[in-house]
């Protein structure tokens, strides 16, 4: 009797996106420019292990404004703050750098925008989440918070033919989709954002566990559990049809007994996960005999942001100086 072959499923694109990438860089060059100790306003990205190795570099996270001193620097997470963050900095005269996802601050714009038209503004989104938090401040007498299909029972509007929906940009696709249904039942007249807020990330990564998801025993997501995508990328492989879904932030935590029985182990990380830990469980899983490999593609990204505007130009003066 031949002994079935394992495998694993690598999806791609998987990890760090542009918005990622570009906050984590922010510090790391602030790190550069200024020296230590910089201070980071909230997780840069929600990823244990980058904040870790971040800390060992000299950044200091702190909850609020009111921890870091008076006139040092201070780092606005990839997730967005409110503008009262913006007023408190300037208080405290602090050096500020806004690390924000431009898809995130995007989303602030049109929360802006249809505010000032007076219109009521549903968000479709986590409650508590930063990002979340973060818009709601843009427009908070306007923004209502629709936390999943559920929550549209909730919904009340001054003005049924001026009601817009916008959302947190790491939602499950689908989950969003079935609560823009449920809300246009309850308002015909609902209008859509200009352009999809969900970043093309999130929408990449949940695509190709959707398309592994059917042939894997096991999917495990490398990402930390306050990362909303990560946490939507295990359900969304659950939902399409993987008997079992696991979400781990080190190979170490992979228990033996998830691979009794197994065949295929579809792979993938959250947005804000670095590679080197998918390579981790990659040699995790060849030790236990999953040692083929096969990539599974379901779109090329190229996209990249350049660093914020205010670090670029210290960065250049350093430079010139040195």
């Amino acid at each position: 009797m031949t002994t079935p072959r394992k495998r694993v499923l690598l999806a791609k694109p998987r990890g760090y996106c542009a918005g990622v990438d570009r906050a984590v860089q922010t510090v790391e060059r602030a790190l550069e420019t200024y020296g230590a100790p910089i201070y980071v306003r909230k997780q840069i990205v929600h990823n244990k292990h980058v904040v870790s190795e971040l800390e060992k570099r000299g950044a200091i996270f702190v909850e609020e404004n009111e921890e870091v001193p008076e006139g040092a620097t201070v780092i606005f997470s990839a997730h967005g703050v409110a503008p009262v963050v913006y007023e408190e900095a300037k208080e405290r005269n602090l050096r500020a750098i806004d690390a924000t996802c431009p898809l995130v601050t995007k989303v602030h714009h049109e929360a802006r925008r249809f505010a000032a038209d007076d219109y009521d503004i549903l968000l479709i989104g986590h409650e508590g989440h930063e990002e979340v938090i973060g818009t709601s401040g843009e427009a908070p007498e306007h923004i209502q918070l629709v936390d999943g299909p559920d929550g549209v029972d909730k919904v009340t509007v001054r003005d049924p033919s001026k009601v817009v929906w916008l959302s947190q940009t790491t939602l499950s696709v689908d989950e969003t989709l079935e609560t823009v249904a449920r809300l246009k039942q309850k308002l015909p007249l609902l209008q859509s954002p200009p352009s999809d807020d969900i970043c093309y990330a999130t929408q990449n990564r949940q695509q190709v566990v959707k398309q592994i998801a059917p042939e894997c025993d096991v999917v495990i997501v490398v990402g930390s559990r306050n990362s909303s995508n990560s946490v939507r990328l295990v359900e969304v492989a659950v939902d399409a049809g993987a008997r079992a879904g696991y979400l781990v932030d080190f190979a170490n935590e992979i228990q033996d007994e998830w691979l009794v029985g197994a065949t295929t182990v579809g792979l993938s990380s959250g947005a804000s996960v670095p590679e080197d830990l998918v390579t981790d469980v990659l040699h995790h899983l060849a030790a236990r005999g999953f040692g083929e490999v096969e990539e599974i593609l379901a779109a090329e990204e190229r996209l990249v942001f350049s660093l914020p505007q205010e670090l670029k130009r210290d960065m250049k003066a350093a430079a010139a100086q040195g």
